[in-house]
């Protein structure tokens, strides 16, 4: 079993930057969390579960359009810890941001498909003001 832990999240400015970690414990030397895909996921008031970005143990990362050029998705795999860097925020980036680790999967499908994911945080909101 891994456990995963997030936070960074705020409140910010039109234009702000955030990151968040994810940090993971328990089982951190199996399968599931070293060789599979980890990604971040948002969901805000209303709407479904979204993608953000994915990364692959090799780090082959992926994003959603949305957020392309504006967020970065990296893992230490030293610290068992998943980053996400978000630069350039929106008001529609205004979401809950959840974590996710053992995506079975190519990080093609990770960063698209929640439900390939064994591990899920607790979540960590993010509020960007205009």
């Amino acid at each position: 079993q891994v456990h995963l832990v997030e936070s960074g999240g705020g409140s910010v400015q039109n234009g702000g930057s955030l990151r968040l970690s994810c940090a993971a414990s328990g089982d951190t030397h199996s399968t599931y969390y070293n060789e599979y895909c980890m990604g971040w996921f948002r969901q805000a008031p209303g709407k479904e579960r979204e993608g953000v970005a994915s990364i692959d143990s090799d780090g082959i990362t992926r994003y959603a359009d949305s957020v392309k050029g504006r967020f970065t998705i990296s893992r230490d795999s030293v610290k068992n810890t998943l980053y996400l860097q978000m630069n350039s925020l929106k008001p529609e980036d205004t979401a809950m941001y959840y974590c996710a680790a053992g995506g079975r999967g190519p990080v093609e499908i990770a960063v698209k498909v929640a439900a390939i994911y064994s591990y899920w945080g607790q979540g960590t909101q993010v509020t960007v003001s205009s």
